[in-house]
């Protein structure tokens, strides 16, 4: 500090006094200009953090916006019209019904839509369009739907925010939940998936349905997967279903436990349908069936399990209109969830059926059938089943969907695989003159 007050104050005695105001005129004008500087600079950078602020508020809330596809009254004005039932209350079939159906997309999904709502119920479509198999044939399903008046809003059943809307918007009667992560084998792959879509989205679903006013009954697709290990046939929902041979099947039977608990606490309405071996025309691509009919048509390989002991693998092979009956049929026979806003008033029904053909067939037995309606011979590769998941027989045992439900499958194998390989060749564009598909 002693070389400071000597620069300030000069040792000139008569020239102190000015010297030291001239001094310190310079100094407080030095230290007003800097800190005007300073000043001016701060700012600066306020209006400049203000504004990137402002600007990443604009980009972040816009960003939200178009990152979710839905919202806004034109969309609620769709989801009121298709979910609206066109039949009056008065007719002789009974009032229509108001139907959130999750998984549209999906080939039973879309199924179901589609007779839901030529008989005149209210349909309204949830799927999230994964990429698990080709989306454009989902596409390709929700267009047609479309073409029907029933609108597929693209969203994600773990989205609590998304269904609450919906539930605010329509009050549904009924949720035919089949959304969800299938395959047996892509377990071992993708198994989080699996707890993703069948454990988490399914309480997710559950919520909201518990939390509507009023509550909807609630049909859903579990699988004929939970009998896992049960070596007796045919399969009875009375049998066990405590030894699960694949994540999937494991995550299904979750599933039944999970919705019995909201059932017992909140009072919905449930019915869970066991579904043996789903095939038919917009059906999924990762099923044998499906890419069999690709296979033999390009004259690839296809590989045919055989369980042990040279013992051909065999399935209930179910066709899409018998399944159709069987979920509308649990729609209208199903009771009255009894709950208000997550608060039970009393018991409400809970149910589980079989939904199957009782006719199992033999898998070479299926390529044969394949084989003479696509007038190509297969080149099979018969292997010993590995242990992936998978069992060797599936039967149903209907006697409860028939006597509950008045369920009776009337398709058999033959005719089932001959509308599918018309739909097939007619979709994708097949010509039996080059070999070629249109479509690819």
């Amino acid at each position: 500090m002693r070389v400071l007050e000597e620069d300030l104050y000069p040792s000139t005695p008569g020239k102190v006094k000015v010297e030291r105001a001239g001094a310190m005129s310079r100094y407080l004008h030095r230290c007003f200009a800097s800190t005007g500087t300073m000043f001016l600079w701060a700012l600066f950078l306020v209006a400049m953090t203000a504004t990137y602020l402002s600007v990443h508020s604009i980009v972040d809330t816009s960003s939200r916006y178009f990152a979710a596809s839905w919202g806004g009254l034109h969309w609620e004005r769709q989801i009121r019209a298709s979910a609206s039932p066109r039949r009056p209350p008065g007719s002789a079939e009974g009032a229509g019904l108001s139907v959130l159906v999750t998984g549209a997309a999906g080939f039973v999904g879309t199924h179901c839509s589609l007779a839901l709502r030529k008989r005149g119920d209210g349909v309204l479509g949830l799927d999230n369009f994964n990429s698990y198999y080709d989306p454009s044939l989902k596409k390709a399903r929700r267009a047609l739907l479309g073409s029907h008046g029933v609108f597929v809003v693209e969203g994600d059943i773990n989205d609590g925010r998304l269904l609450a809307k919906l539930f605010d918007v329509v009050p549904f009667t009924h949720v035919l939940h089949l959304a969800a992560q299938a395959g047996v084998r892509y377990a071992m792959e993708n198994p989080a998936s699996y707890v993703h879509s069948n454990i988490a989205g399914l309480v997710s679903l559950l919520e909201a349905c518990k939390d509507a006013d009023p509550q909807p009954a609630v049909v859903w697709a579990s699988s004929s997967s939970v009998y896992g290990l049960n070596d007796r046939v045919p399969f009875s929902e009375a049998h066990r279903t405590d030894r699960p041979a694949s994540l999937y099947a494991a995550t299904k039977k979750a599933g039944e436990e999970i919705t019995h608990t909201y059932n017992h606490i909140y009072g919905l309405s449930v019915t869970g349908l066991r579904f043996f071996t789903v095939y038919g025309p917009w059906g999924r691509p990762d099923m044998a069936y499906f890419s069999f009919t690709r296979n033999i048509l390009q004259g690839k390989p296809i590989t045919v399990y055989r369980g042990r002991d040279r013992v051909d693998l065999a399935r209930d092979f179910t066709y899409i209109d018998d399944i159709v009956r069987g979920c509308l049929a649990s729609l209208d026979t199903a009771g009255r969830s009894t709950g208000t806003g997550g608060k039970k008033r009393g018991p409400a029904p809970y149910r589980i059926f079989n939904l199957g053909n009782t006719s199992p067939v033999t898998v070479p037995t299926l390529v044969s059938i394949l084989e003479r309606y696509l007038r190509v011979k297969a080149k099979k590769n018969v292997v010993e089943m590995p242990g992936n998941g998978d069992v060797p027989y599936t039967h149903a045992n209907i006697s409860l969907a028939r006597e509950q439900l008045g369920y009776k499958p009337t398709t058999s194998l033959e005719m089932g695989l001959k509308k599918f390989v018309r739909w097939y060749l007619s979709y994708y564009g097949y010509n039996r003159g080059t070999h070629t598909f249109r479509n690819s």
